[in-house]
């Protein structure tokens, strides 16, 4: 018997372009009473990276080939089993890791490997892939540093070749979610203006925290309640959909609620969580991103509560017991970006480890 233990060490989540490495390992546990390993032997060995693709028979109309498919990094294996080693670059032209309503994209690293005059057994690691899709192009010559370097440190010219790209990404990918410009909303309905709603950016990366405020002082109608949900949106290229108009696919992640009556001001935080997969668009599917708010308002003022300077008794104020409302929403475009896959790490749903014995 020979155990075959694939390990990614710096952790399962992966940057498109980024270089995989995995090490993986061959043991043959002999135990004591053993006399020979001559029935032991490694045969062959061979690993390559897969992108698995399923659609929902419901939702995607696919060409005759199916609704499952495989699509291979690279012809040739690049494993090295004199080096316990593995390493590929992630292809950047697919898509990124999804587990939608519609379609799903799911990576592997498939190792094959055989022991003399036993079958071929398979060995599957997954793994989560991140694209920065919707990233602009750097404003600067691609031979330039995207940071001044540190005089005090030495470094190898060729790592930090190797290193710079993914530096360069991550970069602009800080770049571009820290600009932070104020975008005010007056918020209405029919009746006249509810509150003013601003937000200090519209583009964030997994892990940030979406933060609005309102002001309620300003407006003329009574707002009783609001919500506000993060919500993703899973739409279905028009050639691909299984039936005509068909609709977009809602997902939340997240919502917070408040009664906000006579109150002047409020605000809400809504985490982007980790795990979720951020805006793209493949040839069958599309991923938006969108703050959904509802509003509950007053046909009619609602007096607020009167409290003398010289009364001794204490007294309650209670509410309206039944109120006429208008309600309606409101949907704000935003962009979710990827993060530093080492980040991403911390939550994944994958060890990043699998064995297997041959």
């Amino acid at each position: 018997m020979i155990e075959v233990v694939a390990s990614m060490a710096r952790g399962p989540v992966f940057l498109a372009g980024e270089v995989l490495e995995c090490l993986i390992t061959f043991t043959n546990p002999m135990s004591h009473l053993s006399t020979s390993a001559s029935s032991e032997m490694l045969a062959w060995a061979s690993a390559q990276i897969h992108c698995q693709f399923h659609a929902s028979e419901s939702r995607v109309a696919l060409p005759a080939q199916g609704t499952k498919q495989d699509v291979q990094a690279e012809s040739d294996t690049v494993l090295i089993p004199s080096k316990d080693s593995y390493s590929e670059v992630v292809p950047t032209d697919g898509p990124p890791s999804f587990r939608g309503q519609a379609v799903k994209y799911v990576y592997k690293l498939t190792i094959g490997c055989q022991r003399v005059n036993s079958p071929i057994k398979l060995l599957r690691v997954p793994f989560r892939v991140l694209v920065l899709h919707g990233m602009p192009e750097p404003p600067f010559p691609q031979d330039e540093e995207v940071a001044p370097s540190n005089p005090f440190l030495e470094e190898e010219e060729g790592s930090r070749r190797d290193t710079r790209p993914l530096e360069r990404a991550l970069d602009m990918l800080m770049i571009t979610t820290s600009r932070r410009c104020p975008y005010m909303f007056n918020i209405t309905n029919m009746r006249g203006k509810v509150a003013k709603f601003c937000i200090f950016k519209t583009v964030y990366r997994l892990g940030e925290d979406i933060i609005g405020t309102f002001t309620f002082s300003e407006g003329d109608i009574p707002c009783l309640q609001y919500s506000v949900s993060l919500q993703s949106e899973e739409e279905v290229q028009e050639q691909y959909q299984r039936r005509p108009g068909q609709a977009v696919s809602v997902t939340g992640h997240g919502r917070h609620l408040e009664s906000c009556l006579h109150t002047a001001s409020s605000h809400f935080s809504l985490p982007v969580p980790l795990n979720v997969t951020p805006g793209f668009t493949t040839d069958i599917v599309t991923l938006r991103w969108r703050l959904h708010f509802e509003f509950v308002t007053a046909r009619e003022p609602v007096e607020a509560p009167v409290v003398l300077q010289n009364q001794s008794e204490v007294t309650v104020w209670t509410g309206a017991e039944h109120v006429d409302v208008d309600t309606f929403s409101w949907d704000l475009p935003i962009k979710v970006l990827p993060t530093n896959p080492t980040l991403a790490s911390y939550v994944s749903q994958f060890t990043g480890t699998n064995s297997i014995n041959i």
